[in-house]
């Protein structure tokens, strides 16, 4: 059941809780001298991220709308006055870039439960699409945001183009991994738009865990993404790109086939060689059987990916239909780390919920073709990531009416139940699942 208070502003300090915002600041060495003051730093950070939730009203009317909320949470003294806007951004200074980050580490980790007792045997739709079996389903994607063409923003994050091209703002980039079904932003990547999708995503691949299974567009493929992803221990289901050669190593028996993805290094004979182990069956893991496998520093130049294809009719609206490549780590068709053809083709259509994500964050949180607030580069990563948190706030609270109601996430409104937050703000309100459909 949604209590009360989850659809206010103790959406943020109930998914952000003071504990959380203490260690942050205490982690990243930013906590203020002074008792004294009414902005502290976790006020400030409450007020940071009632910002996101209010992107049209300048820093002194949020200030204004929030205080009262912040107080009944014993996060601001009811005897302060309203800071002013200059107090808010010295602040918002002193607190720093790192801040954030570290909530959002902290905070911000998958909403969608565990796979249910049915879900380990049977097909996706049963888990409301955010598990495929015993996997947690991830999707990777990036995207830009504008930030004030200011002296300080155009070193720190460029722009897109150049000359007569050039963009009219300076742009950041940021690439995240976000839960599929409940859009929640779980691991996220920011820099300088000249700093590439594929570079960030490299940051992230590192943090996959066992029990996810992450999707990808072909854009993010290239043996060094496949082999750093892979080596987590992570499930992998990413779209082929069009050129890619996938040389048939076996057929499976429900139609797909095993390939064999080696690194551009390998050439020639050896390319050859390893192509023949694979064919005969031999066990590519292991450096004493096919020394060709791995190279000089003991690291594997080749993997085995399964290869499933499938047709979308008509995608486009003028009846030629698409043909979907994907590759998948799970190579085997039945048992606990297998899975059918038809799950995985269902499981990376899931892949789409990150740009539902995606969307919300930019066009329902922020606001359509809105330039960011901060004039500083310290400040544009807090306000981004403010953003990020937010969303997920927001991710949580849908996921868990949804749960409460038996529903699927995708059939709460993120639009409404943003709009119940910004108009609640200053008081609360007793609004069931059914009220966000």
């Amino acid at each position: 059941m949604v209590r009360p208070d989850q659809v206010s502003l103790g959406v943020l300090v109930n998914a952000v809780p003071r504990d959380a915002v203490d260690d942050a600041v205490m982690a990243c060495g930013v906590r203020e001298k002074r008792s004294d003051g009414k902005l502290p730093a976790h006020v400030i950070t409450y007020l940071t991220l009632a910002l996101s939730l209010f992107p049209d009203d300048d820093y002194t009317e949020v200030a204004t709308r929030v205080t009262g909320s912040l107080d009944r949470w014993n996060c601001w003294d009811s005897g302060w006055t309203v800071p002013t806007a200059s107090a808010i951004t010295q602040a918002r200074k002193r607190l720093g870039r790192n801040v954030f980050a570290e909530l959002f580490e902290r905070t911000c980790g998958p909403v969608a439960g565990t796979p249910g007792p049915t879900a380990a045997n049977v097909a996706l739709g049963t888990a409301r699409g955010s598990f495929l079996r015993r996997w947690r389903l991830l999707a990777i994607d990036g995207f830009e945001i504008d930030v004030p063409d200011s002296e300080a923003n155009a070193a720190e994050f460029g722009y897109a183009g150049s000359g007569d091209n050039r963009s009219a703002f300076p742009k950041a980039r940021v690439v995240a991994l976000a839960e599929c079904g409940t859009h929640a932003f779980v691991a996220a990547e920011i820099d300088a738009y000249s700093v590439g999708e594929r570079t960030l995503a490299q940051r992230l691949y590192p943090r996959l865990r066992a029990d996810e299974l992450l999707t990808a567009d072909r854009g993010f493929y290239s043996w060094a993404a496949w082999d750093a992803a892979a080596a987590t221990g992570a499930a992998l289901l990413w779209r082929a790109p069009t050129q890619l050669g996938l040389p048939v190593v076996r057929v499976l028996e429900d139609g797909t086939f095993l390939t064999a993805l080696i690194s551009p290094t390998v050439r020639g004979a050896r390319r050859e060689r390893l192509l023949a182990a694979a064919r005969d069956g031999a066990d590519l893991t292991d450096i004493n059987a096919v020394g060709d496998a791995f190279d000089d520093r003991g690291l594997p130049v080749i993997h085995l990916a399964r290869v499933i294809e499938y047709d979308v009719p008509d995608r486009v609206g003028n009846g030629t239909g698409e043909l979907i490549v994907v590759l998948s780590t799970i190579t085997d068709l039945a048992g606990p780390d297998g899975a059918r053809a038809d799950e995985l083709a269902v499981a990376y259509q899931q892949r789409w919920e990150e740009e539902t994500a995606n969307d919300q964050l930019k066009t329902h949180l922020r606001g359509p073709g809105r330039v960011l607030r901060s004039r500083l580069p310290d400040l544009v990563h807090q306000e981004i990531w403010a953003y990020l948190i937010v969303h997920h706030a927001i991710s949580a609270l849908t996921a868990r009416a949804s749960a409460a109601a038996d529903l699927d996430p995708d059939s709460l409104s993120f639009a409404k139940a943003l709009r119940m937050i910004r108009r609640t703000a200053t008081g609360t309100a007793d609004i069931p699942p059914s009220g966000l459909e």
